[in-house]
């Protein structure tokens, strides 16, 4: 239970402000069980929305307001924070995990190997810290994923989390309209491995010389006969087979780093590679869907790095090879450029290659203006044993000077996929509706 008597900060705490469970930041998650911390936005305040919260039965709301159940401090934000760094104190082992790609792969693969808590989705400042007021004393390791956007950003995360293992996964453009150069988004992320017992991966390997790399190949921790098939991939570690359904090198480089971390805190490696057998990595984030039509989900986000590692995933399977891109966000003044060189990569890894939006004619020959266009000419164009990879960025992100890039969404293609794969005959090409 969180106890708002028992916080590591002065605070005038309100007669009716009880016990919770969990803290949310959003005070549409706000509940019986859940208290909702008032916190500072770029449009709105939290505190605009602390009756809301109250109304919604929150235990205990943290604020500077004098309101029913408030556990009242000056600032919230601060507040938090200190609360965080007290209940991180508490956990066994904190991993943390950053890079331009495949942070929530493995974060998922290293939570499973050590039996840990990983936190969800979201990897930011007030969500890690919740994350840990909630899990610190848990007495189970905890996995926490690092996301940067801008400099300064890992030192402020860094002396959040205090991680005993910072991991890099990789390194590649991604965020450049904030951090500049890839030599700058480098140095931005090794600031984890400060402090820390510091592991890399086998890509980003070059920009940290002495640190402990894994992966497969000429690393520290390998991983050894790699295979990739339409089953998934097999390969053994320390004379251990491992087995990961439906999976490609990027999700095996995470086992091996699961298996690294495991070893290290005396999990029984045998045990872990059980474990590592059924992780289940968040929608959108290479998920295989296998049948008539293979379709591959990574469509939850995208940059150069990440786009590559999908497209040698795509060329490893037997079929025709589709590929279907959408932007990148955040690339900078060179996002031409770096959206003509994926494309291009596209175009040796696949048989077919889509793009759409914003630098489809780069990205794919068969370029569409919009997704509806794309997917009904995709739809037209299926035929049986075909294997479809899809990935964009999605959303919506910020230049520095607040000007709106907008991503692609196309979870909507993805989903049109699994209902049309359904009506495709095994005599040739069908068209679906969408």
């Amino acid at each position: 239970m969180l106890d708002p008597r028992a916080v590591p900060f002065d605070a005038a705490l309100h007669p009716d402000a009880r016990p919770a469970l969990r803290l949310t930041w959003d005070s549409r998650e706000a509940g019986p069980d859940t208290a909702f911390v008032a916190l500072p936005g770029e449009r709105m305040h939290g505190n605009a929305f602390v009756d809301a919260a109250l109304a919604a039965g929150a235990p205990f709301v943290l604020t500077d307001l004098a309101v029913p159940r408030a556990l009242r401090v000056p600032d919230a934000r601060t507040a938090l924070f200190a609360w965080a760094r007290a209940e991180r104190t508490h956990a066994p082992l904190v991993v943390g995990i950053t890079g331009s790609a495949g942070k929530t792969t493995a974060k998922s693969y290293a939570a499973a190997a050590l039996g840990a808590l990983s936190m969800p989705v979201y990897n930011t400042m007030p969500a890690i810290a919740c994350f840990l007021i909630e899990r610190g004393r848990a007495g189970q390791p905890l996995v926490v994923e690092m996301g940067i956007d801008r400099p300064g950003e890992m030192a402020e995360l860094v002396d959040l989390v205090r991680p005993d293992v910072g991991v890099v996964t990789s390194i590649g453009p991604a965020h450049l309209e904030q951090l500049g150069s890839i030599e700058n988004i480098a140095r931005e992320k090794g600031g984890i491995l400060q402090g820390a017992r510091g592991l890399v991966g086998a890509q980003a390997a070059a920009y940290y010389p002495g640190a402990d790399s894994y992966g497969f190949g000429p690393v520290t921790f390998a991983g050894e006969g790699l295979r990739v098939t339409p089953e998934g991939a097999r390969f053994a570690f320390a004379g251990v087979p491992v087995f990961l359904p439906y999976a490609a090198q990027v999700q095996a480089e995470a086992a091996v780093l699961g298996l690294v971390l495991a070893r290290e805190a005396g999990v029984a490696l045998p045990d872990a590679a059980a474990r590592l057998r059924g992780v289940q990595v968040p929608g959108g984030r290479y998920t295989v869907h296998p049948g008539s039509i293979t379709v591959i989900d990574d469509a939850y986000n995208a940059s150069p790095v990440a786009v590559r590692a999908a497209l040698d995933a795509l060329q490893a399977l037997p079929g025709r090879r589709i590929s279907v891109l959408g932007r990148m966000l955040e690339l900078g003044p060179t996002e031409r450029a770096l959206h003509a060189e994926v494309g291009a990569y596209a175009r040796q890894r696949a048989d077919v290659t889509y793009g759409v939006g914003a630098f489809a004619a780069e990205l794919g020959d068969r370029a569409f203006a919009t997704v509806p266009e794309l997917t009904a000419a995709l739809l037209a164009d299926l035929r049986p044993g075909d294997v479809v990879l899809v990935k964009a960025s999605r959303g919506i992100s910020w230049t520095p000077d607040r000007r709106a890039q907008e991503g692609v969404g196309l979870d909507t293609v993805v989903q049109a996929l699994l209902k049309a794969r359904e009506q495709v005959s095994a005599s040739g090409p069908a068209a679906a509706d969408l």
